[in-house]
């Protein structure tokens, strides 16, 4: 776990449901390690491994909020409800961008400047951010024959956000300089 600003961390940790025999390009083509991230008392599409669990005692007092990004993403969301207790609604500090079209909502904490994103917006393996693979539309929203030119155009309203991190669920995560990696992933 690493604090990425007063307050804000992000994790990794292996996701149960992993297939290592993902073929490559296919919407199960991602790595077993997948992101979790947690500002103040809001864990976003959380993934606790069982060591975890005592870093996250010494940080948290209840009750928390657990907001999830995509409906693949419920992960370890009732064991931390169930540790914690919940409270109902989305806390100040934290908007919500729901992405028309993608059955994504795409979080934003304005005071440390952080964008999370679920799968649209995903690590691309050399510190940058790259919109996920078309294959993952298709086995996503099969119905919606959505393609990544709408993608793009759908997620234009985060460029006005002034980010400085984004805090992927695959891959690695953009520490300083998100504004700028935003901009070439949606160019």
């Amino acid at each position: 776990m690493r604090e990425i600003a007063p307050g804000l961390f992000h994790w990794t940790a292996p996701h149960p449901g992993w297939d290592p025999d993902g073929e490559p390009g296919s919407p199960a083509d991602w790595p077993e390690e997948v992101g979790s991230t947690l500002w103040r008392n809001v864990f976003i599409d959380p993934q606790v491994p069982d060591s975890l669990w005592p870093a996250l005692d010494a940080l948290v007092s209840g009750p928390v909020v657990v907001l999830t990004t995509i409906r693949f993403h419920g992960r370890t969301r009732d064991a931390v409800l169930e540790r914690y207790g919940g409270a109902q609604e989305r806390p100040d500090g934290v908007e919500a961008f729901p992405i028309e079209g993608f059955q994504e909502t795409i979080f934003w904490l304005p005071e440390p400047r952080a964008l999370v994103p679920g799968d649209l917006l995903i690590g691309d393996g050399e510190g940058g951010i790259r919109t996920c693979p078309e294959s993952w539309l298709r086995g996503y929203l099969p119905e919606e024959g959505a393609r990544l030119a709408e993608l793009r155009e759908a997620l234009q309203p985060l460029l006005a956000l002034p980010v400085e991190h984004i805090l992927a669920s695959h891959w690695s995560p953009v520490i300083g300089g998100g504004q700028a990696a935003l901009e070439r992933a949606l160019a």
